[in-house]
């Protein structure tokens, strides 16, 4: 029997009489705690063996709570520990065996030194992951990383240290790489952000600069906001090249 993982919300509570939920029911108690999810990506997980619903004899998804709660882990793995799919497959599968496991820890940052989960930041702090955290989540070796450095796709932040998104660009070359897309193919990608990351910064630097501790905030919020279209702009020039619609 299946382990259900403990440390979401009270799932349970919105099953019917027969225990069982449709996906959209799914979907709407997910979105509580998980407002991006999709059916897309709730089928996208089950098409890669991290859930299984019971089917009825007409094809419809019956999701349990235990199918909920395991979901809700799932998507807590992405979100606060940013595990590839691969990982956290592997970590459910031995928490079924019952075996202890340990999740790579992003500690957090400011001005180059750690800051310890007692103290209170007077500032903005930045998740970070140390070399082997980054090979053990992203399922890698040595050499690989060594590569995607030379290629700058992942560039350490510090001695060993790397930021939080290192550990989604890693887990994204591995899994183009399942297509035969190989690192030296994703250059030109890189120089594409590079050159959107430089737009941005320069439309925000000037608030960036400023003395006045709000403004400068401003500036964060506002380099967010412009990633944010910058990376939408992106995936629909994909599309449009491509043809296709994407989830």
């Amino acid at each position: 029997m299946r382990h259900t993982p403990s440390g979401g919300a009270g799932y349970g509570a919105a099953a019917t009489d027969s225990g069982l939920m449709s996906i959209g029911t799914v979907l709407n108690v997910l979105r509580a705690e998980f407002p991006e999810v999709t059916i897309s990506k709730i089928r996208f997980l089950e098409s890669e063996g991290l859930i299984e619903p019971q089917r009825t004899p007409s094809g419809y998804r019956k999701f349990s709570a235990g199918d909920v709660e395991r979901l809700g882990h799932v998507l807590r793995m992405q979100r606060d520990h940013y595990l590839p799919l691969k990982v956290i497959r592997e970590h459910l599968e031995a928490m079924e065996r019952g075996e202890p496991v340990r999740l790579p820890t992003l500690g957090r940052q400011r001005d180059g030194e750690a800051v310890s989960d007692a103290e209170e930041p007077d500032g903005p702090t930045v998740a970070r992951i140390g070399r082997a955290d980054l090979l053990a989540a992203a399922g890698i070796g040595e050499q690989e990383l060594a590569e995607w450095e030379s290629y700058g796709l992942v560039t350490p932040v510090g001695d060993g240290v790397y930021d939080a998104e290192a550990v989604t660009v890693a887990s994204l070359v591995v899994e183009l790489g399942r297509f035969g897309i190989e690192p030296r193919h994703l250059r030109a990608m890189k120089a594409a952000a590079d050159r959107e990351a430089g737009l941005v910064d320069q439309v925000v630097a000037p608030l960036k600069r400023h003395r006045n501790p709000q403004t400068r905030a401003h500036a964060e919020a506002r380099a967010k906001e412009l990633a944010g279209l910058t990376v939408k702009l992106h995936a629909a020039l994909v599309r449009s090249a491509l043809g296709v619609r994407l989830p």
